[in-house]
């Protein structure tokens, strides 16, 4: 029989959830069908009060109340998408480092393979891990922290059961200490250590040269606080040394896995002068949030070519839909990684956190991108050494568990088949980087002012606009 402490916390758990429905400020029409629903989540609070009273009384083990807690909202989490979840105080401050720019660690920035294993996107330039011989596309297979976790019966261990966050984690810690992790390389013919000493890491997201007289050249790694600053006085350097009004320009957005949304909606702003750059709806009509560019500081009207891959996501996305269905830049590369929705990261009491997907994003045209990415108007594939020896395909949107799909955020769409998606898989293992083609095919574009005369004669977007294909270009 339910006890009567047992009983009020349900109720007092009922309340506070009621109350919250109302502080939030919920439509009137969501708070009566709470009302009418009320018999069924007291059967669900009940059940997981239940739950808990037996474990807590039962299981083999003593276990704090608050590991339950936290292990349940976990788990109710885990019932969403795979971007929405529970920060602890560790992951929560890593977050904000994160979009900081600076941390101690290695310096280098890594994805989760499909295979299980983390991959090198690639060394940060003058970090400890560029200096200590890690290069892009290695894989990290084992890690030999330098404090063992609790728990841990072994010295290292592999990758390929870890969240992205657990290796991060691992990877980071004071400067001056000394980790070593094995790396995995197609040259190798088995893993090899790597000792490396941390240090201080300042990620600076944009870079930029002069290619050639009148063709400049800038990189955004990731949309941080500072970017947008950053870009402005990468490009008043370049225009400086230019001398002249630039002829064209290339924005290279490849491996950029986003960031901040402000940071992306004022990059593309400094391009344009008018129109929406993206837009974002909720669960609610009026829940939609429309951005806007601005006349004010924008870029003279120069052309530009935009480098994506299937590592640009979410924020680059943003950049680059915008740019692409304004007719204000060509898109040249593969296609994006295909991350269409918005998370907020609502602060939580004791310093932990709640990343919750609120929304899906709209390119101005009322493109979705998620799950299907940003379509290049212009294709072109990368190949490198070490995937003509061992192809190996990059994970996307569509690879991750519980994604979004097209159809959940544009119904009308149509999305390739497993055939075609396949054969464009085996195309891109095959192909990925060499003598930069996918930069020398974005100069030369630059070059064909044809291009822009094409693109600036095309009619204004439209919600049912698609990717041009490449033939389409003269």
């Amino acid at each position: 029989m339910e006890s009567r402490s047992m009983r009020r916390l349900r109720v007092r758990f009922l309340l506070t959830f009621l109350a919250g429905v109302v502080a939030a400020g919920v439509a009137p029409a969501l708070i009566s069908s709470v009302s009418h629903s009320k018999a069924s989540r007291y059967d669900d609070l009940s059940l997981f009060t239940n739950v808990l009273t037996l474990v807590r009384g039962n299981y083999v083990e003593p276990i704090e109340d608050s590991e339950l807690i936290r292990g349940a909202v976990r788990g109710m989490l885990d019932q969403l998408d795979p971007h929405s979840s529970f920060l602890d105080v560790e992951a929560y401050e890593e977050m904000q480092v994160d979009t900081k720019g600076e941390f101690h660690g290695l310096g280098i920035e890594i994805s989760k393979q499909k295979d299980g294993f983390i991959e090198v996107i690639s060394p940060i330039e003058g970090t400890p891990a560029d200096r200590a011989g890690i290069q892009a596309r290695d894989l990290i297979v084992k890690i030999c922290p330098t404090e063992i976790p609790e728990g841990w019966e072994e010295d290292c261990r592999p990758t390929k059961d870890m969240t992205l966050f657990e290796a991060v984690s691992l990877m980071r810690g004071k400067r001056g200490t000394e980790i070593t992790i094995h790396i995995y390389r197609d040259a190798f013919e088995e893993p090899q250590p790597f000792k490396v000493i941390r240090d201080v890491v300042k990620v600076v997201s944009v870079s930029g040269k002069l290619l050639e007289p009148g063709y400049a050249y800038v990189r955004v790694r990731a949309f941080q606080e500072s970017s947008v600053e950053e870009l402005e006085r990468a490009l008043a350097e370049i225009h400086a040394e230019a001398g002249a009004p630039f002829e064209g320009l290339v924005l290279d957005l490849r491996d950029n896995p986003g960031g901040l949304l402000d940071q992306a909606v004022r990059i593309a702003d400094l391009w344009l002068s008018d129109g929406l750059i993206v837009y974002t709806k909720g669960r609610r009509e009026d829940q939609r949030q429309d951005f806007l560019a601005h006349d004010d500081a924008t870029e003279p009207d120069y052309p530009i070519a935009v480098l994506v891959n299937g590592g640009s996501a979410s924020a680059s996305e943003i950049v680059a839909g915008a740019l692409q269905d304004q007719r204000r830049a060509l898109v040249v590369g593969k296609d994006t990684f295909g991350k269409g929705s918005v998370q907020t990261v609502f602060p939580l009491e004791g310093d932990h956190g709640l990343r919750l997907t609120t929304a899906l994003y709209y390119t101005p045209s009322g493109r979705s991108i998620q799950e299907v990415g940003i379509k290049p108007d212009i294709e072109v594939a990368r190949v490198d050494e070490f995937a003509r020896a061992k192809p190996r395909r990059r994970m996307r949107e569509a690879d991750l568990e519980r994604h979004f799909t097209q159809g959940d955020a544009d119904p009308d769409s149509v999305v390739e088949t497993e055939d075609e998606k396949a054969a464009g898989e085996e195309l891109e293992a095959a192909a990925e980087e060499a003598a930069d083609q996918q930069l020398d095919r974005a100069v030369e574009v630059l070059k064909s002012w044809t291009y822009f005369e094409h693109l600036r004669n095309k009619a204004e977007p439209t919600p049912s606009l698609q990717a041009r294909a490449p033939e389409e270009n003269p």
